[in-house]
Formats: structure tokens, C-alpha cells, sequence
């Protein structure tokens, strides 16, 4: 009797413990099931926020160089001011990076930068070229201000939940489908009133007014319900440290400035179909339009491939040799976007969707995995800087070059550069190997 009594308890204290156990390994694969939910949902919602922003600034880009075709501007000011705008929307990224790593108050900065899209449909009050290029500019200071808190944002939910390169993947297909909906605004116009002179410009350009405000409408959403869920508990105010950025980064930031330094703008591709009257205003909207989904297929595919081979190397680096890519792609832009085959110049423009797709995914997630989450506004400022800096310099000089009929420069200054890519990507690669990391 005694020992059967002790052996009772015994075996349902087993059985307790038992239970204890599932109970607990449910409730951590419920927890997990949680964060990995709301790492999505914050994904989503930054994601569906992006998709109207490009329906108003994308819509506007995709035909700011015809429309200034007609008010008789040169491609040499178009190139130049585009050149300007794209180098400051990406330079004050430094400064709005460190702010937001310091101050913690990502909000304030997407609020300012998306409200300051609200220059876009006021293009469409103005053929003042003094009154346009301050409208530009003032654009891309707004997308400089809001993008470094959200990238932090993203890279530090997706970190061990769904991803970067698919976090960064959705993130820009979602952008995507909003540069695509965007042109077409202006196609609709010009296919309805079959005209496409100034006055339906400027009605395209006002009637981005409305994606503006349902734009608006969802930040506030977007925020009200991420602060009441607490889907960003993870993400806190980090404190400013002092730390070095390692080698790897600088040597990171040399390649993708070369990269982008003989990138083909959009900018001088419009404006060649434009000046020799090779597609009308329409399908040129309808191209840009075609190449931004291009973008958002690739993103998908680039980011998936991304984490894959991270997985497959098991290491944070792994990734990084989807970049070798890169050069030899935008080596072709030069050779087919500016040509005078109409099939070139569409087989290009699908090139030039997979290139932006591999700048906004790649190039964006492999800054989060060679450095730390504390440094990340800073380093995404500087890789931004960098980035408009070539942006700037490209395409400033490429309009020079086609402004005097020298596409044969401009295909000469393009290999030139991403030669120079393919060189700094296998000093990177050396780097990597020779750190271990």
C-alpha cells in the first residue's frame, strides 16, 4: 500500500509534467505565430502605403519629361534637374537616417515626407519652368525624409521572421503596382479626350489628387493601427552609438555607385522617344508602366532568391552573389534603350524593370545584413547618398551627351562604369571570405 501510494503521485506529476510541456510548446509556436503575423502585417501595411505614394509621384515621372518636351525645355535641363532632384531626395537621407536613429520618432518623418507629395498634382496649375523644377525638388525632399524610418522598420521586423529580401521583395512589388496604376492615369486621359497637349497634362497631374488623399487617409489608419496592436513592439528607440561601419559596407558602397553611375534614367529614355517622335505620349506612359511591373515581378523573385541562398550558405553574406548580376545587366540599357529599333527599346525597358527591381530589394537588404539594427538609419543614409550622388552624375551627364547627339558617349561612359562595378564586386566578395562573415 505505501508503495502504491507513492507511485500514484509520482505518475501524475509525469503526466502533469507532460502536459505542461505541450502546453508550453504551444504556447511558444503560438507566440511565434503571432510575431511572424505581425511582421507580415507591418510588411502589408507599409507596403499598400508605398503602392499609393507611387500612384502619385510615379504617375507624374512616367511623364514629366514629355510634358516638358512640350513647354520646350532641353533634354540637357531635364536631365540636370532630375539629376538634382534624385541626388537630394537620396543625400538628406543621411541626415533624416540619423535624426530617426537618435529622436526614435519614425512617424514624424513619414508623415511630413508622404504629406509632402502634395506637390505633385499642383504640377498640373503651372507651365512656369522656375515653379516646376521647386515642385520636383521639394518631391523627392519628401521621399528622403519618410524612406529611412521605414526601411529601419521593415529590415527590423523581417529579421528572423518572414525574411529581408521577401520583406523588401513585397515591399517593392506592392510600390510597383502602384507605378503602374499611376502612368496609366495619364493614358486614360490622353485615350479619352484623344488629344495629348498641355491642357491634358496638367489635368492627369491634378487628378493625382486623388490618390494623394486616400494616401493620407491610410497613414493615419496605418498608424493608429499599429500603435493599437503593438505590431512594432519589437522595434524600439535605440540609442545613437559610435560605432565604425565595417569595410565591407564602404567597399558595398563603391560598387553599387558604379552600378548606378552608368544606369540608363528613364528620364533620357522618354525624352529620345519623345524628340524623334518614336511612340506616342500614350504608349510611353504605357511603356514606363509595362517596365514597372517588370519591376514588381523581378523584386519578388531577386528578394526569394536572396534569402534562399543566405539560407542555403547559412550566412548573412550568402546572399550578396545575386548582386554579381547587376553590371552586366545595366551593361545592355545604353545599347537598346537609346537605339532606334522600337523592339530594342522595349526589350530594353523589361531590363530596365528587372534592374530597378534588383536596386530596390537587393541592394536595399544586403545594407541590413552588414550592419547592425543600431546603425541602420545611418547606414541606409549613407548608401542613399551615395546612391543619388551617382544618380546625379549619370544622369546629369548622360543628358549633356544626348543634348549633343553622342549616344556613342554614352554607351562608352556606361561600360566604363560597370566595369568598374564588376571589379569592386569581386573585391567585396574577397572581403567577405577573408572576414569570415
Amino acid at each position: 500500500m505505501p508503495k502504491s501510494i507513492g507511485i500514484r503521485p509520482a505518475r501524475n506529476f509525469i503526466k502533469l509534467s507532460r502536459w505542461g510541456m505541450r502546453e508550453g510548446a504551444l504556447h511558444m509556436d503560438s507566440k511565434n505565430g503571432q510575431r511572424l503575423t505581425s511582421a507580415v502585417k507591418v510588411i502589408v501595411l507599409f507596403g499598400v502605403i508605398s503602392l499609393l505614394g507611387d500612384m502619385v509621384y510615379e504617375g507624374a515621372r512616367g511623364a514629366n519629361s514629355q510634358y516638358f518636351n512640350l513647354l520646350s525645355i532641353s533634354a540637357a535641363q531635364v536631365g540636370l534637374v532630375f539629376g538634382i532632384g534624385e541626388f537630394l531626395g537620396y543625400f538628406l537621407r543621411l541626415f533624416a537616417g540619423v535624426l530617426s536613429d537618435k529622436s526614435g520618432k519614425h512617424w514624424i518623418f513619414i508623415f511630413v515626407g508622404y504629406g509632402m507629395l502634395l506637390v505633385v498634382p499642383f504640377m498640373g496649375f503651372t507651365m512656369n519652368w522656375n515653379i516646376l523644377v521647386i515642385l520636383i525638388l521639394m518631391e523627392r525632399i519628401g521621399k528622403s525624409l519618410r524612406n529611412p524610418a521605414k526601411d529601419t522598420i521593415l529590415s527590423g521586423v523581417a529579421e528572423n521572421q518572414v525574411g529581408i529580401g521577401f520583406a523588401f521583395g513585397l515591399q517593392e512589388a506592392l510600390d510597383q503596382i502602384g507605378a503602374l496604376a499611376g502612368p496609366l492615369i495619364f493614358t486614360l486621359v490622353f485615350f479619352i479626350t484623344s488629344q495629348n497637349g498641355i491642357p491634358e497634362y496638367q489635368l492627369s497631374y491634378k487628378l493625382l489628387f486623388i490618390p494623394f488623399a486616400l494616401l493620407m487617409l491610410f497613414v493615419a489608419y496605418a498608424y493608429r493601427s499599429i500603435q493599437r496592436n503593438h505590431l512594432i513592439t519589437d522595434i524600439k528607440k535605440k540609442e545613437f552609438r559610435s560605432e565604425r561601419l565595417q569595410p565591407i559596407f564602404w567597399i558595398y558602397t563603391a560598387f553599387t555607385f558604379f552600378c548606378t553611375l552608368g544606369f540608363v534614367n528613364f528620364s533620357i529614355i522618354g525624352y529620345h522617344l519623345k524628340a524623334n517622335n518614336m511612340m506616342s505620349d500614350g504608349n510611353i506612359t504605357l511603356l514606363y508602366s509595362m517596365a514597372m511591373a517588370v519591376d514588381a515581378i523581378a523584386a519578388l523573385l531577386v528578394g526569394k532568391a536572396y534569402d534562399r541562398m543566405k539560407k542555403e550558405k547559412e550566412m548573412k553574406t550568402g546572399g550578396l552573389a545575386v548582386l554579381m548580376a547587376i553590371p552586366f545587366i545595366t551593361l545592355l540599357l545604353p545599347f537598346m534603350t537609346i537605339s532606334n529599333s522600337i523592339i530594342l527599346i522595349v526589350i530594353g525597358m523589361v531590363i530596365f524593370g528587372v534592374v530597378m527591381g534588383t536596386h530596390e530589394t537587393v541592394m536595399r537588404s544586403a545594407i541590413a545584413d552588414i550592419t547592425p539594427f543600431h546603425k541602420r538609419g545611418t547606414s541606409y543614409g549613407v548608401f542613399n547618398a551615395n546612391y543619388g550622388l551617382a544618380l546625379l552624375i549619370g544622369s546629369a551627364l548622360m543628358g549633356w551627351l544626348y543634348s549633343l547627339n553622342q549616344t556613342g558617349l554614352i554607351i562608352a561612359f556606361t561600360c566604363i562604369a560597370e566595369t568598374v562595378a564588376v571589379f569592386l564586386y569581386f573585391k567585396m566578395v574577397h572581403t567577405v571570405k577573408a572576414g569570415g562573415e
